[in-house]
């Protein structure tokens, strides 16, 4: 029996698992209009079965897939508190709130350009694109189409916005994961990405003003508004108090709080509402928790937006989050996604034709092995010895990594991001892509500015050596 270190898999062999699960996808999702849970398990069992036959025991395939559910524990608690505080905010009145004052304020032509500002500042403060797009997303959409603004348009800011504060946030997960694996320091990384990130919001916002110009004042179905705003006056105490609950959980991130123990406050304050100040008795705040919020206004608008949340809500992302890192697994302890990787790595010759590689590599990660997590970490690893040979700074490939994996993930309907989108938001991924300006355009930015040689930060023969002296002595400090 082969060493399972040393056991190599053929690049062919490697993209057979990805071929079926990509194609019975588009048969089930397409054809079917099913589930992606099935093709990733059949995925899933593909990659075992060659991976076997190549010489892996199953213990360790197994142990590939527990590794790949438990670096998606992480994402599962956030996905289950998103859960809990939706349906907390709403039966507590606070997204009734948001909704009631954003349609006084906020006028159509500029909605788009508003919220996608709105989100962006939010995630910035709080480091979790998930969490804005959950509590101010929901919101969100609710004021947009309430405005006969198209849900996809709505969606799209929304997740422009939430992935520029995601992806520059110092409290980000994706941006410490990517500065962590490269060995870039982290506002360090942060400053590179600006030279990508902020033309892309530049763009992203210039679009959102002339979309929102077609939704003027004379286009806008008052009437409707006037409706709902006296649904929400009717089965809601509104308060500008109410407010003070997303703004305390603000603060409490801002203050670096960790996200878990600060949304759980706000759960806890969105229950409280629902019971000291909707008037609502304490079993249904707690089932509300747990079933979501139930409503029948008469108005189908409200109560479409409404009747949402609960833990149970959140089961089909928790369980294909699950299904997809198990296909991860497999894939990275097989040794099936570094094959993938190292075959695209011939064809990068040059600085700009590596970085364009690795935010390829990233977006293939992220179609492949479902979760933007390991599109970080496996190019991540796989590519820090390439930029070195070529000289190139660390925060080079830190911000590919980004630039690749972190904004792209939500295109992807099988991956965790994208399903999250559409369990919160309700837009299917292929809906609100091409409203996502901000999310394509950071990769195609990335990849001219390689290609062009602008901001391309490379090491000289000193630094180069001196980072290898520091890696000397810190692996003999492990020994």
């Amino acid at each position: 029996m082969k060493k399972q270190q040393e056991i190599q898999v053929p690049f062919f062999l490697a993209i057979i698992p990805l071929i079926v699960m990509v194609g019975l996808m588009a048969i089930t999702i397409i054809k079917f209009e099913g589930s992606p849970h099935v093709p990733l398990i059949v995925g899933a069992a593909v990659a075992a079965i060659i991976g076997w036959r190549l010489g892996h025991k199953w213990g360790t395939i197994e142990e590939g897939i527990y590794k790949g559910i438990r670096l998606a524990l992480p994402a599962i608690l956030i996905i289950i508190m998103v859960g809990l505080i939706i349906g907390a905010w709403i039966g507590g009145g606070i997204i009734a709130t948001m909704i009631y004052y954003g349609l006084k304020i906020i006028t159509p032509s500029f909605f788009l350009l508003s919220i996608c500002i709105i989100c962006a500042i939010v995630t910035l403060a709080i480091g979790s694109s998930w969490s804005t797009m959950g509590t101010i997303g929901v919101a969100g959409m609710g004021i947009g189409l309430s405005m006969g603004i198209p849900a996809p348009m709505v969606a799209g800011a929304i997740i422009s916005g939430s992935y520029f504060g995601d992806k520059m946030s110092p409290l980000s997960d994706t941006t410490n994961l990517a500065a962590g694996i490269t060995g870039t320091d982290l506002f360090e990384h942060i400053k590179h990405m600006f030279y990508t990130t902020i033309p892309a919001l530049v763009i992203a916002l210039a679009a959102y003003y002339f979309l929102g110009r077609q939704f003027s004042g004379s286009t806008v179905d008052s009437g409707q508004i006037n409706d709902i705003l006296a649904t929400l006056q009717e089965n809601f105490v509104i308060s500008p108090w109410l407010l003070l609950v997303p703004v305390i959980v603000v603060v409490l991130v801002a203050k670096k709080v960790p996200a878990l123990p600060a949304l759980a406050v706000g759960v806890f304050l969105g229950w409280a509402c629902h019971v000291f100040v909707q008037g609502g008795n304490v079993a249904d705040a707690v089932n509300t928790l747990h079933d979501g919020f139930a409503i029948e206004t008469g108005n189908a608008m409200v109560d479409e937006l409404f009747n949402r949340g609960g833990i149970d809500s959140m089961m089909y992302t928790v369980s294909l989050t699950i299904v997809a890192m198990t296909f991860g697994g497999v894939m990275e302890q097989t040794g099936m996604l570094r094959a993938i990787v190292n075959q695209i790595l011939k064809i990068a010759r040059s600085a700009g034709s590596l970085i364009a590689s690795t935010i390829a590599s990233a977006f293939l990660t992220n179609a492949t092995a479902s979760e933007q997590y390991i599109s970080i970490l496996l190019p991540g690893r796989m590519y820090v010895q390439a930029y070195r040979d070529k000289k190139l700074h660390s925060k080079n490939l830190s911000r590919a990594l980004e630039d690749g994996g972190t904004v792209t993930s939500p295109f992807i309907p099988w991956n965790t991001c994208g399903v999250f989108i559409l369990s919160t938001l309700a837009v299917h991924p292929f809906a609100y892509a091409p409203y996502a300006v901000l999310n394509y355009a950071v990769p195609i930015i990335g990849i001219i500015m390689a290609f062009l040689g602008w901001k391309v930060e490379r090491l000289t023969d000193v630094q180069v050596k001196e980072l290898e002296e520091r890696e000397m002595q810190q692996s003999k400090e492990i020994l």
